[in-house]
């Protein structure tokens, strides 16, 4: 072979803030370490790496050995080390000064701990805008990757783009290498020979150009079935031996070394953008599933290839559209960042406002915003762990502003970006969020002493791939095939369990049902709706004193022709850690009985376990927190979760029938269809009517024990310090 070329093997590996121990371990185990294992044998090869900051952390906590390792590799000019921003978000997602900020903090810390010369960075899942240039060139990056299909999307050919380009934004420039899409779906899953085979097609068409690999380092041994593939079946060794064999014309090189050695193409401007699967599953789901009818149909009709170049998916940020909820941790994240920022100007400083800013970018880890076959949404402990750093940024910024010991405090604005305004009740124990002009429901609630939101719940919706979980297909692509062509269904009968929601699964959701309604209908979301509160706008009132505040949310409605008055209020004390809940239906008529059911959900609390459970004002249990409760009258049951040290109590004023229920989303993963536990319902409900003077009222309070995580914790802290 004549003709040389220049090839970037470029790996990125992650795993989400939040995700379990034993998961990350698994994927060391599996990926990391027997990659690092068989590599350092080849010391001729070279590679580039990235490692989000996630990780690194655990890694340095977990398994200091793996980062000496690849600290020797830096050391002896074998590995690049490629940078980013520290806690892998994506970066159209966060402030202009959080993305400085993090990408920063990381080559700091990449270079005192790796003795890295940081040069370039890792895009978070492909994610671009062209404005992202000017703060990447900021923080001090000379380049970063793509895909091709963002350089497609601009115009280009294929065969243009064997190499490296520029581009600028506001004056500051910024190399961009395209990571090959042909590249990620043959390594690993296709034969050694096929990669060699098309570097040299490469080769022979485009001499001295520069092909780049950028994918994920997990396919090597932590996607299924790919661990035997990989380094059981020898694919790896195979592929380094080829490499080694080839070095004459295939000279494997670092992004670094491609910018000394290789002019840029040209000059480009790319148009918003991330790899190709990205853009489908963002498309709502109708639309994903026909631009994947049409991609087949086009595809079997010869003609994909030639229209692919002009066909575009959608746009990443509309994931906070598809998913509400998305939007809500993003609200909150942008509420705590404007927060920090505003501290920062009033002369905050020292370790509590230093450690508020890192829990604030931990809090922006992209995975809990978004899904497809990696995003992590539909996955309660990620959604948890945004939350749990949101909040712990908060006590910590209180720390850091010499907040009271016992407060409350009410804030009224547009916490999430809909033109309308929610309500923010705080005290020293609590945090409440609550939108009036969307069905007056509470959408957070905040338990500062173990930084947990109760309400980070997800709705059930359509999803493209529910038509293949309806036909009930099962099947096995086989051997380590691409994670984005399986389809394994990890349980039975999940046809079955696909259910949509009509509105979002959160609390203060105000029903009004038949008087026979069946309770399985209602858990099923098949219960007719007779009145018109669940999503109707609410007006708001907000009255405060020195040690109390409380917002009330009126609305005049109709319930089955009967025009009816709510008005709710939600009341924070100083110093205590409860909520009480207030209703007033006024207008009812005295020879009519209505069926009135407010609707609370609690995330967090998941179902199956035996040490979590429901007990009745005897502190007898009833079963675990999954188990469907139909009492045909009580005045509170309890919620107790020994692992997370929680026990919560629910009490009513009036006696009252109850149900609760799980809500469960059929969603896919990387290992498959899979049936996830989001949240549980309490619901009370009453037969009322006009007998008072047409009205009815009921109180109810929710109470929050977290004494049990405390203790915990003070005792994990003196067995620390011992």
């Amino acid at each position: 072979m004549s003709s040389q070329i220049r090839f970037i093997l470029a790996l990125h590996n992650h795993q989400p803030v939040g995700n379990f121990d034993g998961v990350i371990e698994q994927s060391y185990q599996d990926s990391y370490l027997p990659f690092l294992d068989i590599f350092e044998q080849y010391e001729s090869l070279r590679i580039a790496l990235h490692t989000s900051g996630c990780l690194m952390e655990w890694l340095d906590a977990n398994h200091p050995e793996y980062v000496d390792r690849l600290a020797g590799l830096v050391a002896s000019g074998r590995i690049e080390i490629v940078g980013g921003p520290f806690y892998e978000p994506i970066l159209t997602m966060i402030p202009s000064r959080d993305r400085i900020g993090q990408i920063r903090a990381y080559s700091d810390w990449l270079e005192q701990r790796l003795g890295a010369k940081v040069r370039g960075m890792w895009m978070p899942e492909r994610v671009w805008e062209q404005s992202l240039a000017a703060d990447l060139a900021s923080a001090g990056m000379q380049y970063t990757m793509l895909d091709d299909f963002h350089f497609k999307n601009a115009g280009l050919e294929p065969d243009a783009l064997h190499g490296y380009y520029v581009t600028e934004d506001d004056g500051r420039i910024l190399s961009i290498f395209p990571g090959s899409e042909v590249m990620r779906y043959l390594i690993p899953f296709a034969a050694p020979q096929e990669t060699i085979h098309t570097l040299g097609e490469i080769a022979a068409r485009h001499p001295n150009s520069i092909v780049t690999f950028a994918d994920d380092g997990e396919k090597f041994g932590s996607w299924p079935d790919t661990k035997q593939h990989v380094y059981d079946d020898g694919w790896l060794r195979r592929f380094f031996d080829l490499l080694q064999q080839n070095q004459d014309w295939i000279k494997l090189t670092t992004p670094s070394e491609a910018l000394e050695a290789v002019a840029p193409r040209d000059k480009i401007y790319l148009p918003e953008g991330s790899y190709r699967e990205m853009t489908e599953w963002v498309l709502p789901a109708a639309r994903q599933n026909q631009y994947e009818d049409l991609h087949h149909e086009l595809e079997a009709n010869g003609w994909w290839e030639k229209v692919a170049p002009y066909v575009r998916g959608g746009y990443w940020r509309n994931f906070k559209v598809k998913y509400p909820e998305a939007n809500e941790m993003y609200s909150r994240m942008m509420q705590v960042s404007e927060r920090l920022e505003q501290a920062r100007r009033d002369g905050a400083e020292g370790e509590a406002f230093d450690n508020a800013q890192r829990e604030l970018f931990r809090a922006q880890c992209n995975c809990s915003y978004w899904h497809g076959a990696f995003g992590g949404i539909y996955l309660p402990h990620l959604r948890n762990a945004v939350y749990n750093h949101l909040i712990a940024a908060d006590n910590l910024l209180d720390q850091a502003q010499h907040q009271s010991e016992s407060f409350v405090d009410v804030t009224s604005k547009d916490f999430n970006f809909d033109a309308r305004r929610e309500v923010c009740l705080a005290n020293d124990k609590l945090i409440a969020l609550a939108a009036p002009a969307s069905g007056g429901m509470l959408y957070e609630l905040d338990l500062r002493s173990i930084c947990l939101n109760l309400l980070a719940t997800l709705a059930r919706r359509p999803e493209a791939y529910h038509r293949k979980v309806l036909a009930g297909a099962s099947q096995h692509q086989g051997s380590a095939a691409s994670i984005h062509d399986r389809v394994v269904f990890k349980q039975e009968g999940l046809d079955r369990r696909v259910v949509y929601d009509r509105h979002m699964r959160k609390s203060m959701i105000d029903h009004f049902y038949a008087n026979d309604v069946n309770p399985a209908n209602v858990a099923s979301g098949k219960a007719q709706e007779l009145g018109d509160f669940v999503t109707g706008a609410y007006e708001a009132v907000v009255r405060s004193k020195a040690d109390r505040i409380q917002l009330q949310m009126i609305r005049t409605g109709t319930v089955d022709g009967q025009s009816i008055k709510i008005t709710k209020g939600i009341t924070l004390n100083a110093g205590e850690s409860r909520v009480e809940i207030a209703y007033l239906i006024e207008g009812l008529p005295a020879d009519r009985t209505f069926h009135f059911a407010p609707e609370f959900n609690f995330a967090a609390l998941p179902a199956g376990a035996e040490d979590r459970y429901f007990y009745d004002a005897d502190r007898t249990r009833h079963g675990h927190l999954g188990t469907q409760l139909d009492w045909a009258t009580c005045t509170s049951i309890g919620m107790c979760d020994e692992w997370l040290g929680l026990d919560a109590n629910f009490s009513f004023n009036q006696p009252t029938g109850l149900w609760t229920y799980p809500i469960e989303s059929v969603s896919q993963s990387e290992g498959g269809f899979e049936l996830v536990h989001q949240s549980l319902v309490v619901q009370p409900h009453w037969h009322i009517n006009g007998q008072n003077n047409g009205a009815w009222s009921a109180t109810m309070v929710l109470e929050f024990d977290t004494s049990m995580a405390e203790n915990r914790r003070r005792e994990a802290e003196a067995v620390a310090a011992n």
